[in-house]
């Protein structure tokens, strides 16, 4: 049985509530990760991602300067976007498990979980992956 420790992310990368969407968005960009857990003395309060960042910020079209946009963007924070009831999993559950709350709750991602400290995260791509692999896997057992 694949588990999620094999496939998660370990490290994540994480903000706190108040994270201006502004720098949580630079941060997506150049880490290129569209999942930030959002926690506040140790302990988990919520998750952005890349689609909530994307709703509160402005078209291209806009008329604002520059130096307004950025004025305004670093005054928004992470807590006033993110989700609060945030759905998690343990390194121990199985990734087929995973996958399954990922596409049943249409979510991106599950923060990962030992006891209450956080110790990675599982994207729907890390989940597709295993999955993926497993399908290889058991392709080329069958041909041999």
């Amino acid at each position: 049985m694949m588990l999620v420790r094999e496939w998660m992310t370990k490290d994540a990368i994480t903000v706190g509530p108040q994270t201006s969407i502004f720098r949580a968005w630079d941060l997506m960009k150049d880490r290129r990760i569209r999942h930030l857990p959002v926690m506040e003395d140790g302990r988990l309060v919520g998750i952005v991602t890349d689609r909530d960042l994307r709703l509160v910020l402005p078209s291209p079209a806009t008329t604002l300067e520059a130096y307004e946009l950025n004025y305004l963007l670093d005054k928004i924070t992470v807590s006033e976007v993110m989700t609060k009831d945030v759905i998690t999993t343990t390194p121990s559950a199985s990734i087929a498990n995973a996958a399954r709350v990922l596409l049943g709750k249409r979510i991106g991602a599950l923060p990962v979980f030992a006891g209450p400290i956080l110790v990675g995260i599982l994207t729907r791509a890390d989940a597709l992956e295993a999955l993926s692999s497993a399908n290889a896997a058991g392709a080329m057992a069958r041909v041999a």
